[in-house]
């Protein structure tokens, strides 16, 4: 697969609007001579300036069928209140007439697009310029050569945890330090477990690249064959393969009956929540006797600007970059300071998180969430809600969606 397709795609913490949902104001604007268009905007940006437009373009160029390109100038702002007269100022009428151009009234955006996906949307209505806004999270404006190789290994490691085998998928989540390039955390769904004395639920202490960690607890994973079992081994069929997606499918516990065999079911263990226990059960292991509040590191995972400076989480940088040292020797792990939560790490999943899970990771204070699939019926992060971007939350996590075409799962060939 070309690597072209592959991508890093921010999503933003509001919905792309269309222009016609978006405030508008009226303008004159007319067809002109190309040239005569230098002409004619020179004067026009002096004498009726576009102050309050300023992403406004002043020119909307339209390709004709026969090739020929056809421009359109706005000359100046229009009323926006009906009973008033729509006169042009003296200036503006004195080129219209020495142009012979024919003025007429159309709508363009007021304001300037917060994004690429509105912008894309504006210039619909009419030719607007876009600036990306800068971030306090490096990484959403893009990703290096590096960055991205790195987001892809652990995107692809995410999606060989959750194939189950025999076409028959779970949703996966896996905690990440980025600045070390440690997996802190991993897990699949446990909504439907059996006592089978292993779990996929571990918590890594080790380098990326050697994967050893220990059991979190004692109840298994479903595996692909317990699926079958529960899916009345229609294992080809799309819809029964996927029903194990917690997020994908909230319910499907309720559906199913457990009365002769030895499985239990608890409907709040999906993949996101089994690795935020995971990564408590890390902590409680490297930092016995360790409060939360003893020499705790992070980033400012950029929380809401409204929150007071004094709540923000503070960052002990060498204690970050020391961490690696730290868990490649855990009897020495008590020098240095226990992590809040979850903060400034990132987190990889294969579905887009359900709301519940969304929120839990707000609470984690995860700095950004990866994923490779939409959810469009129960998405909190794009597909239906973005919760990244409620202003009321006192922390906010950047989000993206990784595309890897090659890494499709085999019901989606």
């Amino acid at each position: 697969m070309n690597k072209q397709q592959q991508q890093v795609i921010h999503i933003p913490p509001n919905p792309p609007v269309s222009p016609t949902h978006q405030p508008t104001q009226k303008v004159y604007a007319a067809l002109i001579e190309p040239k005569h268009a230098n002409t004619i905007i020179r004067r026009l940006n002096q004498i009726a300036p576009l102050q309050n437009l300023q992403h406004l373009k002043r020119i909307q160029k339209k390709q004709l069928q026969g090739g020929k390109p056809e421009l359109y100038v706005v000359l100046c702002l229009a009323s926006e209140n009906e009973t008033q007269s729509n006169r042009m100022p003296p200036d503006v009428e004195d080129i219209v007439n020495s142009y012979h151009l024919t003025p007429f009234i159309t709508e363009v955006n007021k304001y300037a697009a917060l994004s690429k996906e509105e912008w894309e949307e504006q210039c619909k209505l009419w030719p607007t310029s876009y600036h990306p806004p800068t971030y306090n999270i490096p990484g959403i404006t893009g990703f290096s050569e590096e960055d991205s190789k790195a987001v892809f290994n652990f995107m692809k490691s995410t999606v060989e945890l959750a194939k189950s085998g025999d076409h028959l998928i779970v949703n996966a989540a896996m905690i990440v330090d980025p600045l070390v390039g440690q997996i802190i955390a991993s897990a699949c769904d446990e909504v439907c477990s059996w006592h089978m004395g292993t779990s996929k639920a571990k918590t890594e202490t080790c380098d990326f690249k050697q994967l050893e960690g220990f059991t979190s607890h004692d109840d298994a994973n479903i595996t692909a064959k317990d699926i079958t079992f529960l899916s009345n081994g229609s294992a080809n069929n799309l819809q029964q393969c996927y029903k194990a997606v917690s997020c994908l499918n909230p319910w499907w516990f309720a559906q199913q009956s457990f009365h002769s065999s030895p499985c239990y079911c608890h409907p709040l263990r999906h993949a996101a929540i089994v690795a935020i226990e995971a990564s408590a059960a890390r902590d409680r292991h490297l930092f016995p006797g360790s409060g939360h509040n003893e020499k705790s590191y992070g980033v400012d995972c950029n929380s809401s600007s409204s929150g007071s400076l004094a709540k923000r989480q503070r960052v002990d940088l060498e204690n970050v970059k020391n961490r690696g040292e730290q868990d490649a020797n855990t009897e020495g792990s008590n020098s240095l300071g226990r992590p809040y939560l979850c903060t400034g790490y990132d987190i990889y999943l294969i579905w887009e998180p359900c709301a519940m899970c969304a929120m839990a990771l707000v609470h984690q204070r995860i700095r950004r969430i990866f994923y490779a699939l939409p959810n469009p019926e129960t998405g909190a992060l794009g597909s239906v809600h973005r919760l990244q971007g409620e202003k009321s939350l006192n922390h906010h996590y950047a989000v993206f969606r990784v595309v890897m075409p090659e890494l499709e799962f085999p019901v989606e060939r």
